[in-house]
């Protein structure tokens, strides 16, 4: 098979099959990750259920820095692909991957040690000790080779290849999921055998992002003599402000599960992570439909059109409120319903905290495109610092209202949504007007929309859920059907202007703009 990409064409054409390739592995994502929560609990039961997601959540800390100089590779390397300067393209690719190499060899003493002392760190059910302690010992080493084969799938997105990426995605995802459920069914149920099969998902998708990056991007080889310490210079600023903004990101969006397990213990935390489970998927569209976006806004960087990159990043940011909208008030307003219909009526009771969980989305989902403006302008300290800042905030709050109001794992779920809100309504898009030298509510105004529109869908949907005497799975498809006929009418005959139709239609396949067009 013979890939052959450029920069300069075919850059717009590859924009449907991106988003129909990142819809494709979202609603494989979605399908999995619904069908397997209930299957869990079932065979494993909610405490033990709890540690699964726990695992990942702690595994983000571990990785942190292969993660953060990941994203500044990928700033650099886009950069240097786009301006076809492949001899600067091969000293950043090099510089990154032996370094990342280092510091990965350097972490594999952290992820040894917070699995074996995970037990004693956290409540893990009586029995489930070993199964713990693999299971974060597989999470965690999975974590780290996809992180290191970044430094090939970082090529697919330099090119706007995010149909392979999202094929390196999937497979990932299949050959994990396969793995369980054939493991469970040939020895049983066992949190070891769950980290086993996210290890083998990892390494049989790094394979293939080789494979494909090798096919994209040929310009690019491998060579210690292209080791480029002046590069180490570049990627480690901007990592380093990354990586405190990436801490910052995690106390605010995978430190709850860890603060409930640590305070209320793992059968809370299993209940809790049900409610986190549709947080986790709204946040997957949310990075769909932001990925597709990214590199268009770091090519327009790189060719210096600042003009289609400001106007472009304001219609993506209310295109994407819109979006986001009709999930978020769907969940909120009918999520005991969801509930029941999903895990079982005992977890109905679940309802309100998964609207705490999800209503603040409306504003946290929408803001998604600006932060590639501030990667794309090399602009990552300030926000590092406000973010690393603000997400101590948000861990020191989420304590003191569990413990000092009496709310429980409520109070760590409000903590979350008061700060994160606070942070994405006021300053992230302040800062990116700052960068671009544009007026101080250019990106603010485009965020209303989709509030607006969130808080509606969540009222008419409860509304229904309550006036409907139906059956419930009955009732979930008939709100949710209907809300959406007239919401999808209303908002494209209403809400959208004519650029902001053109730059949806032009993300479809050619199919379907015929159809709309």
């Amino acid at each position: 098979m013979n890939i052959e990409n450029s920069p300069e064409k075919g850059f717009a054409a590859q924009l449907p099959k991106n988003l129909a390739a990142n819809i494709a592995y979202f609603l494989a994502n979605v399908v999995i990750g619904v069908l397997l929560v209930p299957y869990f609990i079932n065979t494993l039961g909610v405490a033990a259920y709890g540690l699964i997601p726990l695992a990942t959540s702690v595994t983000g800390y571990v990785a942190i820095v292969v993660q953060s100089l990941n994203t500044a590779v990928s700033r650099f390397l886009t950069v240097d692909l786009q301006r076809e300067d492949y001899a600067a393209a091969n000293r950043t690719f090099n510089t990154a991957l032996f370094g990342l190499t280092a510091v990965i060899l350097l972490m594999v003493p952290v992820a040894l040690a917070v699995a074996y002392f995970a037990p004693a760190i956290f409540h893990v059910p009586a029995g489930e000790e070993t199964g713990a302690i693999l299971l974060f010992l597989g999470v965690s080493t999975a974590f780290l080779i996809r992180s290191w084969s970044g430094n090939f799938t970082v090529q697919l997105f330099a090119y706007n290849r995010l149909d392979l990426q999202n094929l390196v995605n999937l497979t990932n995802l299949i050959v994990q999921t396969g793995l369980i459920v054939l493991l469970f069914a040939l020895i049983g149920p066992d949190l070891a055998l769950i980290g086993g099969a996210y290890l083998a998902g990892a390494v049989v998708a790094s394979v293939v992002s080789i494979i494909l990056a090798r096919q994209v991007c040929p310009h690019l080889h491998l060579s210690l003599r292209a080791f480029d310490r002046t590069r180490v210079k570049d990627l480690g600023e901007m990592g380093w402000w990354v990586v405190i903004n990436q801490i910052g990101s995690l106390l605010f969006l995978q430190i709850d599960l860890i603060v409930v397990n640590m305070l209320f213990g793992a059968t809370s935390a299993g209940e809790y992570a049900i409610a986190l489970q549709w947080v986790i998927l709204l946040r997957a569209v949310a990075g769909v439909l932001s990925g597709v976006l990214t590199p268009t806004i770091l090519s327009c960087y790189a060719r210096n059109q600042t003009e289609t990159l400001i106007k472009v990043s304001k219609s993506a940011v209310k295109l994407m409120g819109l979006a986001m909208a009709l999930p978020i008030g769907l969940v909120c307003g009918l999520g005991s319903q969801l509930l029941t219909v999903w895990v079982g009526e005992e977890f109905a009771s679940l309802g309100p905290l998964m609207i705490l969980l999800t209503i603040h989305l409306a504003v946290n989902l929408a803001v998604l495109p600006l932060f590639s403006i501030n990667v794309a302008y090399n602009q990552v300290r300030v926000p590092g610092i406000v973010t690393f800042v603000m997400g101590i905030g948000n861990f020191s709050l989420a304590i003191a209202l569990a413990l000092l109001t009496g709310w429980g794992y409520y109070g760590v779920a409000a903590a979350g949504a008061i700060v994160l809100t606070l942070k994405n309504t006021f300053f992230t898009p302040w800062y990116a007007t700052r960068i671009l030298g544009v007026d101080i509510h250019t990106f603010t105004r485009s965020l209303i929309p989709g509030i607006a529109a969130a808080v509606l869908i969540g009222v008419a949907a409860g509304t229904m859920g309550v006036v409907l005497q139906l059956p419930t799975m009955v009732t979930l498809v008939v709100a949710g059907a209907a809300i959406t006929l007239i919401y999808l009418v209303g908002t494209w005959a209403f809400a959208l202007n004519g650029f902001e139709r053109g730059l949806f239609v032009s993300y479809l396949p050619p199919a379907f703009r015929r159809m709309i067009v």
